[in-house]
């Protein structure tokens, strides 16, 4: 049993100098690692900003999008009301048309009765 405490001991003795001689070098592997986290840190930082712009982007997008829609809901209606008025018209000048070639056949009848008085 003695010569298993022995071994035991001497595993940890043979650990504690492992991490003796290592410890001067994991600073080293730390300082790279916390300049690998700064720069990932950064890295992070700079996606987060970019999404953020190109969220308010989209919602600006968005905006100016439901905005114009709202415009060319509001044209089609006008476009569609000048239209009415357009057809109104196109009928009223229609009926003139028709009204001024009764008026001219009357007055041309009118004038051939007064031609034939003359005579």
């Amino acid at each position: 049993m003695s010569e298993s405490l022995w071994e035991s001991d001497a595993a940890v003795e043979t650990a504690s100098e492992a991490q003796a001689q290592q410890t001067p070098a994991e600073p080293a592997a730390l300082a790279v690692s916390a300049d690998d986290f700064a720069s990932l840190e950064e890295r992070i930082r700079r996606a987060v900003e970019l999404v953020k712009r190109e969220r308010q982007a989209r919602a600006a997008a968005e905006a100016h999008t439901a905005e114009l829609e709202a415009r060319v809901t509001q044209a089609e209606a006008q476009l569609q009301a000048q239209s009415l008025v357009v057809e109104q018209l196109q009928s009223e000048l229609n009926a003139l048309r028709a009204e001024r070639e009764q008026v001219r056949q009357r007055v041309e009848r009118l004038l051939k009765q007064l031609d034939t008085l003359e005579m």
